[in-house]
């Protein structure tokens, strides 16, 4: 059976555009919840992502209780004044600018987990490198992002893990991956953390180099 599938350059266009443009989402989050066709939709496009052996490990928690979102948020203060106290000088100041999530401003969280000790696949590429299961949950996440370019989401990474499956009630076998904050947002900024690396000097040739760059001008 042949599956290919055959894109047109339009279709290519908005798939490279919808990457470029892809944004980590912060603030600006609108109190109208995701409708569940939405929500069944975005998911169901994460359901859809390649998974090592097909395996299937990725599982899910949608938030949207507000006291449960209350106390994903005190861990996240709680996990933020440890951060903070990593920095000095400019550094220190640029961070307690920062607004680093929006949990209790989406309206929709989304927990995503893994399960690296699931059956499902039989083990198959996970002898060598067991951690395989987490990757493909990162592919998830990403999906996700692709498929809710129009509305907002927002990865919250901190968050203390063992606090987090606390809270959610998640058994110690399954592995918080990534804390997400969903939702229609009224604008899309940059924060200027740090700028992207260009291109030519992350990739090298037939073997590994520290500066590519440099060794090919």
């Amino acid at each position: 059976m042949n599956d290919r599938v055959e894109f047109e350059v339009q279709e290519r266009e908005v798939i490279y555009r919808a990457i470029a443009t892809r944004r980590d989402v912060r603030r600006g989050f609108l109190e109208k919840p995701l409708p569940d066709q939405l929500i069944h939709r975005l998911l169901s496009a994460v359901h859809c992502v390649p998974s090592v052996g097909l395996m299937q490990p990725s599982r899910f928690v949608l938030v949207s209780d507000y006291d449960v979102r209350r106390a994903v948020h005190e861990a996240f203060l709680q996990a933020n004044e440890r951060a903070l106290a990593t920095y000095t000088g400019d550094r220190r100041e640029q961070y307690a600018k920062l607004k680093l999530e929006g949990i209790l401003e989406a309206p929709q969280n989304l927990c995503v987990l893994s399960d690296p000790q699931s059956e499902r696949g039989h083990q198959l590429g996970r002898h060598t490198m067991p951690e395989t299961a987490i990757y493909s949950t990162i592919c998830a996440i990403q999906n996700l992002w692709l498929a809710a370019r129009a509305v907002g989401v927002g990865w919250v990474s901190i968050l203390d893990p063992d606090r987090l499956s606390e809270i959610l009630y998640i058994p110690e076998n399954i592995v918080p991956v990534g804390y997400l904050c969903l939702g229609y947002v009224d604008r899309f900024e940059r924060f200027g953390w740090e700028s992207r690396i260009p291109l030519e000097r992350i990739v090298s040739y037939d073997r590994y180099c520290a500066d590519p760059e440099a060794e090919n001008p």
